[in-house]
């Protein structure tokens, strides 16, 4: 939009509906596949020890490998899905994405095999990498621009929600009908609900109905040239060549380290013995996670509008990293103050990464740099996930040890963001 225009608003924008529509997107991509499966752990691990296909000693590593599995292909296949969002339409794509993970829950439930569990969680990571986050976040930047802190703050509150939401619900019907038949009645949600809505509801880009991003109406110079905004800035082969997209990448996997391994393991650390919590009690405290992160995806997204997104990331950091310091001494009394400030923390750094791709690189190749960025971070969360399991299994099922990897890896992303505070404060100074 040109600067010298004044905006007028419309009564009502469109891009509100596609805000929406994402948001539910991620409340059940994301809360069925990352947030809510971590409910059936127990219950799964103890199906497969009780009927002899894994061993006992193996159990936190079956699980583990399961949930490396989905984020390092919901990873792998970022990159491709950045390149498929500029060859493609997005509603097919999410459309797409919403079958292959109601498959991937359907076939799950039926599984008496490791194999048949890996193969479903495949496919879970594929269908995030077509109705998750990184195609939802790039669907929202198209629609907005100056606003765009604000609304993909609102919409990746849906990975809390469904954080919030699923894990009790999920707990609940298990204890009442299995792991199996829950598991089934959970998919519905993806047959019933979501894939409806993308079908119907789900438009590519404001140009398509006639807008403009954010809403206003612009001279019809900028009507014009609305398509053209999103030409400028760096190629993806010109930001691999800079050292602010390799310090970036590697405190992405920093952060998604502890974000990944709270969200998919401490569930099983608070039902240790040491700690000592029922599963409903576990549930409930990861549950109190996502709904503290929906608060800090919200704020730290607004705040990011009226900001240095850069140094919003910092004040993050440092609060997720202040939080890990209670892992030292974890006790069923303590947890509260470890999940509070890591939640608001990272609920921020979630949408903050999201955000500084463009602000860093630009709209011209921003699916593809955020795919590449997205596959960097989800691998840091599968070694993350990788080194959990082991130390737990090495530790006879104790966590305590493997988390204080959180603590490590959450500091020394602090110190990158630092790095990216100067970085950033360099260039603006060179230009």
């Amino acid at each position: 939009m040109n600067q010298q225009t004044p905006a007028i608003k419309k009564e009502f924008f469109y891009g509100w509906v596609i805000v929406t529509v994402s948001t539910l997107a991620l409340v059940i991509s994301n809360g069925l596949s990352y947030y809510g499966i971590p409910a059936f752990y127990k219950f799964i691990r103890e199906d497969f020890v009780g009927r002899g296909t894994i061993p006992a000693n193996e159990a936190e590593t079956f699980i583990a490998n399961g949930a490396t599995l989905t984020i390092l292909l919901a990873g792998l296949f970022a990159p491709v899905a950045g390149w498929l969002v500029q060859k493609y339409n997005l509603r097919v794509l999410m459309a797409a994405g919403c079958v292959v993970m109601g498959l991937a829950f359907l076939l799950h439930s039926q599984a008496t095999t490791p194999g048949i569990v890996y193969l479903s969680r495949v496919l879970m990571g594929i269908s995030l990498g077509l109705v998750g986050v990184l195609i939802n976040v790039i669907l929202v930047s198209n629609w907005f621009r100056r606003l765009r802190g604000t609304a993909l703050g609102i919409v990746l509150t849906g990975t809390s929600i469904g954080g919030f939401i699923v894990p009790p619900v999920a707990t609940s019907l298990i204890l009442k009908y299995g792991w199996r038949t829950s598991m089934l009645v959970l998919s519905l949600a993806v047959w019933v609900v979501l894939l409806p809505a993308v079908i119907f509801l789900i438009k590519n880009r404001p140009s398509d109905i006639g807008a403009t991003p954010d809403g206003d109406l612009a001279s019809s110079e900028d009507n014009k040239n609305e398509d053209q905004s999103g030409s400028t800035g760096m190629t993806l082969g010109e930001a691999l060549r800079t050292p602010l997209f390799w310090i970036f990448a590697l405190c992405a996997a920093l952060i998604f380290y502890p974000i990944f391994v709270t969200g998919q393991q401490f569930i099983l650390y608070l039902q240790t013995e040491k700690i000592g919590l029922s599963a409903q009690s576990a549930s409930l405290a990861l549950s109190a996670l996502f709904a503290v992160s929906i608060g800090g995806k919200f704020l730290f997204g607004f705040l990011s509008d009226k900001f240095s997104s850069t140094k919003v990331m910092l004040a993050c950091c440092a609060t997720m990293f202040l939080a890990t310091l209670v892992l030292l001494s974890l006790t069923a009394n303590t947890a509260f103050l470890f999940l509070i400030p890591f939640g608001l923390g990272y609920g921020g750094t979630f949408v903050l990464l999201q955000r500084l791709v463009a602000d860093y690189f630009g709209m011209r190749e921003y699916g593809k740099i955020l795919g590449v960025i997205t596959l960097i971070e989800t691998l840091g969360a599968a070694i993350g996930g990788k080194i959990t399991g082991y130390l737990a299994d090495a530790a006879n099922g104790d966590y305590t040890q493997a988390f204080y990897g959180v603590i490590i890896a959450t500091g020394a992303a602090l110190l990158l963001v630092v790095m990216l505070n100067f970085m950033v404060r360099q260039r603006e100074a060179e230009t």
